[in-house]
């Protein structure tokens, strides 16, 4: 199995819509940045995948790479909830709290349609809204009409390299629903992806995501990712 059908696999076993899923997609609870107000705020994104054998010397090149050589480490637990309407798609938000930093605030994510057009852009970029919220968050958004579409864990590294935030994980999902005492690993391999969250007109960063993205190859080939082509 190649690294691009792994991670072409991993995201089908979790049925995360249209990559609006892990990316996690997704940061740490502890790494989110909190976003909002009258500012646009748009992420970019890169993502590839690694096989489990391979992850070691991936972190050995994110080491020599990134700001902190000792990458931070994470376990979340995330919830992908749909509020279905009379037509269209649903509207999805996704919760998420801190297993291994339980005082940490839970987190409340919307994360927009993928702009694919403009092929001059070398990352995927998509409206992020961000916000730590009360521990109540759940019951909050089934009270509002959401319904739980599904769940899984995220376990892996954290790096930084100036804005740009590197995370390499992998996904778990639940064998007893709500219940995070027994996962399952999904796939083989480690998801990896690399972003910025930044106001709406900074192109720029896509370039420099791209140059660090050369300097990982050829041990994870981080891409541009289309939606439409993992479903």
């Amino acid at each position: 199995m190649t690294d691009t059908d792994a991670l072409r696999n991993a995201k089908r076993s979790t049925r995360i819509d249209a990559w609006c899923g892990y990316t996690m997609e997704a940061p740490p609870v502890s790494a989110m940045p909190v976003s909002g107000g009258t500012i646009n705020m748009m992420e970019y994104l890169l993502q590839g995948s690694v096989l489990d054998q391979s992850l070691e010397s991936l972190l050995h090149r994110l080491r020599g790479l990134c700001d902190n050589m000792e990458p931070g480490t994470f376990q979340d637990h995330e919830m992908v909830f749909l509020l279905k309407g009379q037509q269209g798609s649903p509207f999805v938000l996704r919760a998420r709290r801190s297993m291994d930093k339980p005082t940490m605030p839970w987190h409340l994510r919307y994360l927009g349609q993928p702009e694919m057009g403009d092929k001059s852009r070398h990352a995927l970029v998509r409206n992020c809204v961000d916000i730590a919220t009360s521990d109540n968050l759940m019951e909050f958004l089934l009270e509002m009409g959401f319904r739980l579409d599904h769940e899984f864990v995220a376990q892996g590294h954290i790096f930084r390299r100036g804005s740009m935030k590197i995370v390499v994980y992998k996904i778990f999902r639940l064998l007893v629903p709500g219940s995070t005492d027994s996962i399952e690993a999904l796939s083989l391999s480690y998801l990896v992806e690399v972003s910025v969250v930044a106001p709406a007109g900074q192109d720029v960063i896509s370039e420099e995501m791209r140059n660090f993205a050369e300097q990982l190859k050829p041990l994870v080939h981080l891409e541009k990712i289309d939606p439409k082509r993992v479903m």
